[in-house]
């Protein structure tokens, strides 16, 4: 296995830093209104980051095994080096965005990765409140693998993609210069992607690159105040429920579902869909569906 540097473990004492700094800060004023920290959410974003980085150790080992297995049957090779770095981040990157728009439209997926979402607040403290079961992206990339990059590259690329995302969980960053939003995802698009009014729901999914959701029709600009959290929040800074809350709620509608279509539909649909929507053709209340 080849050995790729982790810059995820390098850019913590940052993260740190830039965290630290914004904390003390906090007290900005945007569109009006004071945002900034709240001590609970903070610290349950912390204990969710921990947790995450424990368990995603746990799981990379038969996840490397699946990876070196495909990779030991394809013929194909690209290596990694200055000049096809771009494109395999720029591939994972497109793969990303799908996962990412999978995991929001996908209900089971939605289970995993609404902890993420689930606070109220949009602040570096935020970009560590990650899932306890990010186990269900990795099949994502699983044609890059087929194509020849090594799952080591392909682990480098996607740290790469990770501490990236960090740095646009910010209010402090209001808008850049146009060329910029117009290629890459920016604070103002995460704002977007995290804002639970319905004009922004399932909204600007890309990584690095907002290239992606401009293409398949995904984007939206930010105009009005964003309200963070989602549509149903729940109003609680106890970890474990964070992390379990959606499979709980999946668990109950199931187990009241009258035939084996509704309660494959409560898994596999999106968010908010009810056996309703199939008996009489009705559209998805869009304030069902959590960001």
């Amino acid at each position: 296995m080849k050995d790729y540097p982790n810059i995820i473990m390098w850019a913590l004492p940052a993260f740190m830093a830039v965290g630290l700094f914004e904390f003390l800060t906090h007290r900005i004023k945007r569109n009006g209104e004071h945002r900034g920290y709240g001590a609970a959410d903070t610290a349950t974003s912390a204990v969710m980051g921990v947790g995450s980085l424990i368990l995603d150790f746990m799981w990379r080992v038969p996840i490397a095994a699946a990876y070196s297995a495909i990779y030991a049957l394809t013929p194909l090779r690209i290596d990694l080096t200055l000049i096809s770095l771009f494109p395999i981040l720029l591939t994972q990157d497109f793969f990303y965005y799908w996962s990412h728009r999978s995991h929001h439209t996908i209900r089971l997926l939605w289970a995993s990765h609404v902890a993420h979402h689930s606070s109220v607040y949009f602040n570096f403290s935020t970009a560590v409140r990650q899932s306890w079961t990010g186990v269900t992206a990795w099949v994502f990339y699983i044609p890059m693998v087929i194509m020849g990059v090594h799952p080591g590259a392909l682990a480098f690329c996607s740290s790469v993609n990770l501490v990236y995302q960090f740095c646009i969980h910010t209010e402090k960053i209001d808008k850049l210069p146009r060329i910029i939003e117009a290629i890459f995802n920016t604070p103002s698009h995460h704002r977007v992607h995290h804002a639970s009014q319905s004009g922004y729901l399932d909204r600007n999914f890309g990584g690095i690159f907002i290239i992606w959701d401009r293409a398949f029709r995904s984007f939206a600009l930010e105009v009005e105040p964003c309200q963070y959290g989602i549509t149903k929040n729940i109003g609680t800074y106890n970890p474990l429920r964070v992390a379990t809350h959606e499979y709980v709620s999946i668990a109950r509608d199931v187990s009241s579902a009258n035939n084996w279509r509704q309660r494959l539909g409560y898994i596999i649909y999106s968010p908010g869909w009810s056996p309703s929507e199939v008996e009489f053709n009705t559209p998805r209340n869009s304030d069902e569906k959590s960001t």
